[in-house]
């Protein structure tokens, strides 16, 4: 399960203007889930990738509140919905520790993962995944960029981007 090439797909960008729009849009992953999905997320310190993990966690059923980000333990789960893997990557050092501890298994499941610092353990990722970087413009106004690199989660994705189209004429 191994990816270590990222197929050319187009990028979708979205911007947040608040932690509660990354909260929302997180969300909107968490609804249109089906199962089996992979968010590699990456951005810098504050950037909001645990707001946007919370609110996929709101999306699936989970209470968002129980969310942190798992630094220290590496790997959280949550049931809801489906359930969900919550990866951190944040305090490893060297690529070759996300081996030592199994990462690979907890992504091969009926639920969703989301791996924070994804950059970190992008060589033993599956090749089939969504990719979000969250790009930080101003204090809290975030550009976030989505590319998924097969059909399903290319699929997944277009619902997303629906979902919200939806929501932001009824808004």
């Amino acid at each position: 399960m191994s990816g270590r090439s990222l197929k050319e797909r187009p990028s979708r960008f979205l911007k947040s203007g608040s932690r509660e729009e990354t909260f929302n849009m997180g969300a909107a992953f968490g609804r249109e889930a089906r199962g089996g999905e992979v968010i590699a997320l990456i951005g810098e310190l504050g950037a909001g990738k645990t707001q946007f993990v919370q609110g996929l966690a709101e999306g699936l059923g989970i209470d968002s509140t129980e969310v942190n980000s798992p630094t220290f333990t590496l790997i959280q789960t949550y049931e809801g919905r489906l359930p969900l893997t919550h990866v951190d990557l944040y305090r490893l050092e060297n690529p070759d520790e996300v081996s030592s501890f199994g990462l690979e298994e907890y992504l091969e499941g009926e639920g969703v993962s989301a791996v924070e610092w994804a950059n970190k353990g992008a060589g033993i990722l599956p090749k089939e995944r969504l990719m979000i970087t969250i790009h930080v413009l101003e204090a809290d106004t975030r550009e976030i960029e989505i590319q998924a690199t097969d059909q399903r989660h290319e699929s997944w994705l277009a619902a997303v981007m629906a979902f919200i189209a939806r929501h932001k004429e009824d808004a």
